[in-house]
């Protein structure tokens, strides 16, 4: 049997009629940039993080970008953030020259470990970004005290959290800016890249809007310098006919990762943690052992995808050694780029591809 890591081509197979009508709207209308597709993408959107306001943009990263730089982070300053995570959360501070401040994680959630986000905090600190990572909220509530006590914007890295909720709010709602990427992988996905902020605060809202057209208002003046980062309307439209699906597609993928859980249970495999407090929304179905290197050789033998989210953390990518971290430096997030695997989720995986996933994890285990 070959299970993959994600095949789209199922959940294309399933909506193919929504999705053609949406696009052959577009076509109809040759509006191509913004417009009305992405103007109803943003009040839904909006409406479904319980947030006031949502702007659309080119790409995730481009939301945590034009994040911060709406709240003015530049040269000098410093944004206080988690090493385990994708790139572009530590790339995006760097790209505005001001330096990435890595905290370690929490053991069980991954998540950056809010009992360390103090000490971290200095006169140049200018904001925070926790990241929801594999679809599970951080301890929002803690990091927002720590926020509120130095003067600091939050941005919720929530790439991998649509649906996503802590305390019963949704990701997206639960600090000063929340930052989604749309990436075709993520559990609302695009047909390309694209990304969205969500915030109620109507001066960031405003700030935003200008920024990813250049800085302009009205057009072609300019009273700051921004981006081009503007979202598609064939990708809006796209997004719009996949929205009504999500909820039931979050809940396949609980679904999917409880079922994973009870097959694993007794294995010597960490499986994840749901924190009490959180809905987790299962972008990454994410186990963690010994050995999981050869683990993944003898899955890929068995035709099983896997994928390792992330295999260094950021701390002690090149690029950031003259930040002067070192191997050793933050341990939790050290351990768990070693360790950690993350085995297919998608909605569509059958009960016998599971099944057949966690046979092949057994099959390795008695024979290690």
């Amino acid at each position: 049997m070959k299970v993959p890591l994600l095949d789209l081509t199922r959940q294309y197979a399933a909506i193919e009629p929504q999705v053609k009508d949406a696009i052959d709207d577009v076509l109809s209308t040759q509006h191509f940039i913004l417009g009305p597709k992405v103007k109803q993408l943003e009040d839904k959107i909006a409406a479904f993080c319980g947030a006031k306001y949502a702007v659309a943009c080119a790409s995730g990263s481009d939301a945590l970008l034009l994040s911060l730089m709406a709240l003015g982070v530049g040269y000098g300053d410093e944004v206080i953030t988690t090493p385990f995570t994708f790139f572009a959360t530590a790339g995006s501070v760097s790209r505005l020259g001001a330096t990435p401040v890595f905290v370690d994680i929490d053991e069980e959630t991954y998540n950056i470990d809010g009992d360390l986000i103090e000490a971290a905090v200095t006169d140049r600190t200018k904001a925070i970004i926790p990241v929801h990572l594999f679809g599970q909220c951080a301890d929002m509530d803690w990091i927002n005290s720590i926020a509120a006590r130095h003067n600091l914007p939050v941005i919720e890295d929530a790439a991998q959290a649509i649906g996503a909720l802590y305390n019963g709010r949704p990701a997206g709602s639960l600090a000063t800016l929340g930052a989604f990427s749309f990436f075709p992988t993520k559990n609302l996905g695009a047909y390309g890249d694209g990304g969205i902020i969500t915030t109620s605060d109507q001066d960031l809202y405003e700030k935003l809007s200008i920024l990813r057209v250049h800085g302009s208002k009205p057009k072609y003046y300019h009273k700051v310098i921004g981006v081009n980062s503007r979202l598609d309307a064939l990708q809006a439209a796209i997004l719009l006919a996949k929205l009504p699906f999500l909820q039931e597609w979050n809940e396949a993928r609980r679904s999917n990762a409880s079922h994973y859980s009870g097959l694993l249970e007794g294995l010597p495999v960490i499986t994840p943690t749901e924190d009490p407090d959180c809905r987790h929304i299962y972008n990454q179905y994410t186990i963690r052992l010994e050995h999981r290197d050869k683990l993944i050789e003898f899955l890929k033998e068995k035709g099983v995808g896997t994928e390792i989210y992330y295999p260094v953390p950021l701390h002690l990518q090149e690029c950031y050694a003259g930040l002067g971290y070192a191997e050793g430096s933050l341990p939790v997030s050290e351990k768990a780029a070693r360790e950690v695997v993350s085995l297919p989720i998608f909605p569509e995986l059958t009960a016998e591809e599971r099944e057949y996933v966690v046979k092949c994890i057994t099959e390795f285990i008695r024979n290690a």
